[in-house]
């Protein structure tokens, strides 16, 4: 699933585009998304320009004034810039069309969605109760230590809790968590301000690198302009099961835990609690 830096990157890529555009057409081809792509789409948008592209949490959200289109991307979609005389491939279910271009939502799992919200986009029921941004002032050492107090679940089941913070899926939990030197499983509630501090930075570091590098092309993501990210390549420790730690050169070991593999080195991330 694209996670933050790939929605970050795929935000930065259409920003300039189409910030600031009338929009001239939605064409949707397919509506059976995770959530169905309102019939009145159309009716609400064509003629209006649109005002401020921007993210919150894995949202695309694309603020027209009136309301404000919320996208997200699913298990495997992207959202391209493409000439809007572009013959659609398969599961090219929807196009955003600005003139000349559109913006266009592959979608292969149809596991994304795009709907409209009237006013506040941040009003919508998805968005309305999500934590603090990870790379936002709100988000710091001692924010983490006074929500995790009495905390007994696992660290990193926290850090992917959007409803504490937004935005730290299972690539990027694995590899802040490595870079902080904590266990994947240590009790939240068990991280002193130190640690905290630590882990906060770590996530911090993890995101912007992953960022810098267009993010982490595993299987089907690729930015707005069609090309892969290559974060992957600077793993520590995700899906490196048996290699060696790159720091300390000892067997990198996965786990399952909450449903999700998880991976750590056993020496750099020694579990205190």
């Amino acid at each position: 699933m694209p996670e933050l830096p790939e929605v970050e990157i795929t935000c930065r890529g259409v920003r300039p585009h189409v910030e600031g555009r009338a929009l001239t057409a939605v064409v949707v081809r397919n509506a059976s998304l995770r959530l169905p792509v309102p019939d009145e789409l159309a009716d609400l948008l064509v003629g209006c320009n649109l005002r401020r592209v921007w993210r919150r949490a894995k949202y695309l959200l694309f603020d027209f004034g009136a309301g404000s289109v919320i996208l997200h991307l699913g298990m495997s979609g992207s959202l391209r810039v493409v000439d809007a005389e572009l013959p659609p491939a398969p599961h090219d279910h929807v196009d955003l069309v600005f003139g000349d271009l559109a913006l266009r939502l592959r979608d292969p799992r149809r596991f994304g969605m795009v709907v409209w919200q009237a006013g506040a986009a941040d009003a919508h029921p998805l968005l309305a109760r999500l934590g603090p941004e990870p790379l936002s002032d709100a988000f710091d050492g001692a924010w983490l230590h006074r929500a995790t107090r009495g905390l007994r679940a696992p660290i990193k089941h926290v850090l992917m809790d959007s409803h504490r913070v937004v935005g730290v899926g299972n690539i990027y939990a694995s590899e802040s968590l490595f870079r902080a030197g904590v266990h994947p499983l240590e009790p939240a509630g068990a991280l002193g301000p130190r640690r905290c501090a630590r882990l906060v930075a770590a996530v911090r570091d993890t995101l912007s690198a992953a960022i810098a590098a267009g993010g982490s092309t595993l299987r089907d993501f690729v930015g707005s302009d069609g090309r892969p990210g290559y974060f992957q390549q600077q793993y520590f420790v995700y899906a490196r099961e048996g290699e060696p730690c790159r720091q300390c050169g000892t067997p990198v070991q996965r786990i399952v835990s909450g449903q999700r593999a998880t991976y750590f080195c056993p020496r750099c991330q020694r579990r205190r609690a």
